[in-house]
């Protein structure tokens, strides 16, 4: 009997043997912050520090201490100033951004939009958008940029889901102005670590503005777009999103601001997160290909015998197990921040009121005491017969309690589909040389892209 293949131990940073100097943590912060983290973030329950450049700081790992913080006392916590600072500028009133009154209206007026009954209706349109987009591999011939790809791949899928595909603009240039505004606007500032006024210019964001006024004019031209159509045939409108949205304006309602916001944060983000994990599977299964072997023969089977694509997700567990190891060990969003409001206590840890609380899915994805081999790349882990073993806060790519993800029923669905079409069809082989390094800029991005061969299987 073939011995079993040591597991594939994709690149990240290791984790620090002393701390850096405030001025080395501040270029770190600002260049990779996952590069920032030490020996105990990974094997500790939780620290606290006081940074000296913002205040104490918890990092909590314990997934005990995980849902004291996001689900039973969630309410004496909010969004940390320093994310805040990042994104708002970006999002504004958006879901991600929002909160109070302001974030329970988008929510509410979004959910009926991602109930199991409307996301199941999404499969089609997100096949069809898949079998579409994986024509461009026919004739291919030379390395492509995988991690881009995927960019495009969900933005369709996004476009012709939530937005019947009337969204303004051109999908080439979207996805390098998508590009371009992680890389600028997507950053710590140094001055918002050093908690600067706000009149202070960020000149990590003055470079994105040209490209956050692009995402406003095509979000302006999209919703002028649709309530033309509105007017024009209020029976033959799609009840899509973008619909839901402009119908739910109005004083008890959405203002028109947090409509544009809302629209922002899904087409600048919404789509991003599943991007990125989409093209890490990819990266892993071609680094690990007795993983992808497995992989492949299962699609193989479940599209033999099953073309409802809704049904994927539930008879592709080798598949959806793949897709959750690359985001256990590249976390689409690599942090969650919080603050508290007033004074709060965790066993013997005390918290004091302003603190700042990180949720590290980084590290707490990576840490010592909750998993076993836990740099390696081991889709097992995921099967359903292995899942009792995992709680549920030492896992958080989509996180935890009244802020979890939105989407994640629609991105998980969304991504067995496009694995489904594109590994039935080709083979994906990292370039000779190609060692991606993860990079945080709101998501966990492949510093360089991922260039990959497609061939025909």
């Amino acid at each position: 009997m073939d011995a079993k293949p040591a597991p594939f131990i994709p690149p990240a940073p290791k984790p620090r043997t002393k701390p850096p100097s405030t001025l080395q943590m501040m270029r770190i912060v600002y260049k990779n912050p996952l590069e920032l983290w030490g020996e105990p973030s990974y094997n500790e329950k939780w620290i606290s520090i006081s940074t000296g450049i913002g205040g104490p700081l918890v990092i909590a790992n314990d997934p005990r201490l995980i849902r004291h913080v996001l689900v039973d006392n969630a309410r004496n916590y909010k969004m940390a100033r320093v994310r805040q600072k990042i994104l708002r500028p970006i999002l504004r009133d958006g879901l991600l951004t929002a909160e109070g009154q302001v974030w329970r209206r988008s929510r509410k007026a979004m959910a009926p939009v991602f109930t199991p009954r409307h996301i199941h209706g999404f499969a089609a349109p997100m096949l069809a958008r898949s079998e579409a987009f994986a024509t461009r591999y026919e004739d291919n011939a030379g390395p492509v940029d995988i991690a881009r790809d995927m960019t495009m791949l969900t933005y369709d899928i996004l476009a012709e889901t939530l937005f019947s595909g009337e969204i303004a603009g051109e999908p080439d240039n979207f996805a390098r102005q998508v590009d371009h505004l992680f890389e600028t606007m997507g950053r710590v500032d140094p001055l918002d670590l050093l908690g600067a006024p706000d009149w202070l210019p960020r000149f990590t964001r003055i470079r994105g503005r040209k490209t956050m006024a692009f995402f406003r004019q095509i979000v302006a031209e999209t919703m002028a777009m649709r309530k033309q159509r509105m007017a024009d045939d209020p029976d033959g409108v799609p009840n899509d999103f973008l619909t839901l949205l402009l119908r739910a304006e109005g004083p008890d309602g959405l203002g028109a601001a947090e409509i544009e916001d809302n629209i922002i944060t899904f087409i600048g983000a919404g789509h991003e997160t599943t991007a990125r994990a989409l093209g890490w599977t990819l990266y892993c299964l071609a680094e690990a290909t007795w993983e992808r072997d497995r992989v492949e023969a299962e699609i193989d089977a479940v599209l033999a015998a099953e073309p409802d694509p809704a049904a994927w997700l539930d008879k592709m567990p080798a598949t959806r197990a793949a897709f959750e190891e690359a985001m256990r060990l590249y976390p689409p969003a690599a942090s969650i921040s919080r603050e508290a409001v007033e004074p709060d206590r965790f066993e013997d840890l005390e918290i004091v009121k302003g603190a700042q609380i990180q949720v590290m899915p980084w590290t707490i994805h990576r840490h010592r005491k909750l998993w076993d081999q836990p740099e390696a790349f081991l889709p097992e882990r995921f099967l359903p017969q292995n899942r009792e073993r995992i709680d549920r806060y030492q896992y958080l790519p989509f996180g935890a309690g009244p802020r979890v993800c939105i989407g994640a029923s629609f991105a998980m669905q969304e991504a067995v589909i496009a694995l489904g079409v594109l590994l039935s069809r080709y083979r994906f082989d990292t370039v000779a040389g190609t060692r991606p390094w993860p990079v945080q800029k709101l998501t966990t991005q492949p510093e360089g892209g991922l260039p990959m061969r497609v061939s025909r299987r």
